[in-house]
């Protein structure tokens, strides 16, 4: 037992947790006014922390590896086996550069309006259409848009299926039963198909530019100059490709937080200042990532707390977003907070902390602001009514999204 800091009495937290969601730390953090405690989850001691300083402590790889972190279940539904998010050191920061490279400012404005083409061309369909559920419509856009950016064929036929998979291994992440198993078999499936692509792409059936994800996933090498097996490669592709269809959950909230505070919506037209700033305070205010885990690299003492090695801890990053020594009222939705602000990698981790370059924050922040924006600015000019639905979201499901998934109906 850690005795310097607060200890949950509970014999196991597990229920608690899917029963509190990414509520669960803030609520003890508050409760026991420390950033620290321990709780038992799935049979193990877990130190649980939020904030600022247990963000910039969890992000010293010196102390924390994510090897071991992320459970199969996690691998074998949203990440991937063995893949980028479970790599440490060397190997971790040279797979991260390829990344990196993929997502320079070029390629997140090639990819912003591959997504704002694609929502035009989805307007067009909605003149025959009585309502449309924006969640799952933000689902195809960014498929087809993923899919054509980093030149991964994908037949109109197959899109509504490759969409609902990328998007079931999200929501298997937080799920048990059925959701969980989805998500499994929509990873199996997934990865049969883009191996499939990979193996073409190397035997040169599929001809690609070099400037393409596709191949420079189909190519890649190891730090010890050894190319990845074609399912490896896949895997790693599809962490290109999913992530970016996961924007969908932004992008549902954007367009809640247009519907439940309509007086930004003429500012929102013209000011891409303001578009930035309103994009950023959606990523803070509305869940999406509840925590992160990591497990201690080597034993150490912080804040009287000791870190034992091999011990799992997680970061809570719903709760660090709403922080109130962080952010002014936390709990009022205001892009204005976003207008000086001073970029802090450790205050602000809708995606993670610390830098992308060096450490484990999703190298893709950039992509999805700015396919977020391009949603925005397409979203405030077009005429549409929001008819009665239930718009409300569960604090309990992990990842959440609003009931309905957000109906609209066009206006022409």
């Amino acid at each position: 037992m850690n005795e310097n800091i607060p200890q949950d009495k509970a014999l196991d937290n597990s229920l608690a947790l899917m029963q509190e969601g990414y509520l669960f730390i803030k609520n003890r953090v508050n409760r026991y006014q420390s950033d620290l405690f321990e709780a038992r989850l799935l049979g193990q001691k877990v130190i649980c922390m939020s904030g600022k300083e247990a963000a910039q402590l969890f992000y010293d790889q010196e102390l924390f590896q994510r090897k071991g972190a992320a459970p199969k279940r996690i691998q074998k539904s949203l990440f991937g086996v063995n893949a980028i998010q479970t790599m440490d050191g060397q190997k971790h920061l040279h797979r991260k550069l390829l990344f990196m490279s993929l997502m320079t400012p070029d390629h997140e404005k090639q990819l912003a309006d591959m997504v704002a083409k694609g929502w035009r061309h989805a307007h067009k369909r909605w003149k025959d259409e009585e309502k449309v559920v924006l969640f799952e419509e933000a689902e195809r856009v960014l498929c087809r848009a993923a899919c054509d950016w980093a030149v991964v064929p994908l037949a109109e036929s197959e899109l509504d299926e490759r969409a609902k998979d990328f998007s079931a291994m999200v929501d298997a992440f937080g799920a048990v039963g059925p959701r969980h198993w989805k998500g499994r078999r929509a990873r199996t499936r997934a990865e049969e198909w883009i191996k499939g692509i990979i193996e073409k792409v190397r035997a040169e059936t599929i001809i690609v530019e070099k400037d393409t994800a596709l191949y420079q996933l189909a190519f890649y090498k190891d730090d010890e100059g050894n190319r990845l097996d074609a399912h490896m490669a896949a895997v790693e592709l599809i962490n290109v490709l999913r992530p970016i269809v996961a924007i969908a959950t932004f992008i549902t909230f954007a367009a809640l937080a247009l519907y439940e505070y309509p007086a930004y919506r003429e500012k929102l037209k013209d000011d891409e200042a303001f578009r930035e700033m309103f994009v950023q305070e959606v990523r803070r205010y509305y869940p999406f990532g509840p925590f992160l885990g990591a497990r201690v690299k080597k034993a150490f003492t912080w804040k009287q707390c000791d870190f034992k090695e091999g011990q799992l801890v997680l970061l809570d990053m719903y709760g660090t977003n709403h922080d109130s020594r962080l952010w002014e009222r936390p709990e009022e939705f205001n892009p204005e907070r976003f207008r000086n602000w001073s970029v802090d990698p450790f205050s602000f981790i809708p995606q993670g902390g610390g830098e992308p370059e060096k450490g484990h924050r999703c190298p893709g922040e950039g992509i999805t602001v700015e396919v977020m924006k391009a949603t925005v600015e397409f979203l405030v000019h077009l005429r549409y009514e929001v008819p009665e639905q239930d718009v409300q979201y569960s604090m309990n499901k992990m990842p959440t999204l609003p009931n309905s998934g957000f109906v609209i109906k066009p206006l022409g």
